[in-house]
């Protein structure tokens, strides 16, 4: 049985959300494919729809009570919590298995799981949680359901006979499982969204780095790529929800996310260092990027809420004024250069366009940037000028 562990909790309130946490879904892995969504947190309800995904045996267990035109409740985590609400019903602890899961459907009473849905911990229990908790639920299993999740953390199913209908329970949130084509449908118009939000991106990015080239770039220009890079960060991270409710049936569908997004989650990070302000209460790279995930998707189209944001003044005309990028992104581009050797020569220059001015026998000034390597910074940054100049005008 599951190791019991010592919880108490004023009864009316919401317990803290436990079970399959995950700490980050940067990486979302969906049918052995790994997805980089730059900057997008995990929660709760996204973790435990990877458990019921298309291709689980959890999930394989709730359409088969879907079929058999039967009900359930089932407890997705076991604890000394739950085992309060518990009456009745007889304890299991075996193996899970989607037959298993619906033939103990059939018989009244909630099935309670181990968190990481493993194993079959109790079933036919009758489930009692404090009757004082609020609920917006009428019918008597989603009302239980509900209750239950907030009482105890724990994620909680609960298969409607009637309605035909798979709910989850969890963080104070209902999530009704669609069926795959519908899921598809909504990830589709996403995924056009951001091949359109990406090409936008590409083409102020190719702008900064020409205005970057020849110290020209405003204000205005800088945020302008922050802005694109936040809405397409935003969208990805709404497809890679999609990913995860459809399991092996969203397998393409995260190859093309995976493929779209290569390299902007660096792109965020470096152009932000780039033109973060200094001075003694600037903000770091961590709040600058926690204040622009803050941002409402009005405040996102602002440019003056995105510029204030990374730490610039509020006003419309701080957007006209002239800024200088450290070199972190540019120097980024430079092929075989260490991303510790990047830091060492911005602390030494300073600026992109002292960089730019840098002879090999500057460079090589720098720990760490012998003959070689200042050769290579050398000519890599006069490659990336000329292209970044060709690229606009031409």
């Amino acid at each position: 049985m599951p190791t019991d562990r010592d919880a108490s909790r004023s009864a009316g309130a919401s317990a803290p959300v436990r079970g399959s946490a995950v700490g980050s879904l940067a990486r979302t892995v969906s049918a052995g494919v790994t997805v980089n969504v730059p900057g997008s947190t995990g929660d709760p309800l996204r973790a435990n729809l990877a458990l019921m995904a298309p291709g689980t045996a959890l999930r394989d267990g709730l359409e088969r009570i879907l079929r058999g035109r039967t009900g359930a409740l089932i407890v997705l985590g076991y604890d000394k919590v739950v085992e309060t609400l518990c009456t009745g019903g007889f304890p299991l602890d075996v193996e899970f298995s989607a037959t298993r899961v619906r033939e103990l459907c059939k018989m009244d009473g909630a099935v309670v799981l181990s968190s990481d849905g493993t194993r079959i911990v109790r079933a036919a229990v009758h489930l009692m949680p404090d009757p004082s908790i609020p609920t917006e639920e009428s019918g008597t299993r989603h009302r239980t359901a509900e209750r239950v999740a907030r009482q105890t953390g724990y994620p909680v199913i609960s298969v409607s006979q009637s309605m035909r209908i798979i709910s989850l329970y969890v963080n104070g949130q209902r999530h009704v499982l669609d069926d795959s084509a519908a899921i598809l449908s909504r990830a589709n118009q996403a995924l056009a969204t951001l091949e359109r939000y990406k090409l936008r991106l590409d083409e102020v990015s190719g702008t900064l780095s020409a205005l970057e080239i020849e110290d020209l770039v405003t204000v205005r220009d800088a945020v302008a790529v922050v802005q694109r890079l936040e809405m397409v960060r935003r969208i990805a991270d709404e497809i890679a929800g999609y990913v995860v409710e459809l399991g092996t049936d969203g397998r393409l569908l995260a190859l093309q996310l995976d493929e779209l997004m290569a390299g902007v989650d660096a792109d965020r990070t470096l152009v932000i260092r780039d033109y973060l302000p200094s001075g003694r209460k600037a903000r770091t790279l961590d709040e600058a990027l926690v204040e622009l995930d803050l941002l409402t998707a009005t405040e996102l189209i602002d440019l003056v809420a995105v510029a204030k944001a990374i730490g610039y003044p509020g006003a419309s005309d701080a957007l006209d004024a002239a800024v200088s990028p450290r070199g972190f992104r540019l120097l980024a581009k430079v092929p075989r250069l260490p991303g510790a050797v990047v830091d060492r020569l911005v602390d030494h220059f300073g600026s992109l366009q002292q960089l730019l001015g840098a002879t090999v026998e500057d460079l090589q000034a720098v720990d760490g940037v012998g003959d070689a390597r200042a050769r290579g910074v050398r000519e890599g940054l006069s490659r990336l000028a000329e292209a970044s100049i060709l690229e606009r005008y031409v």
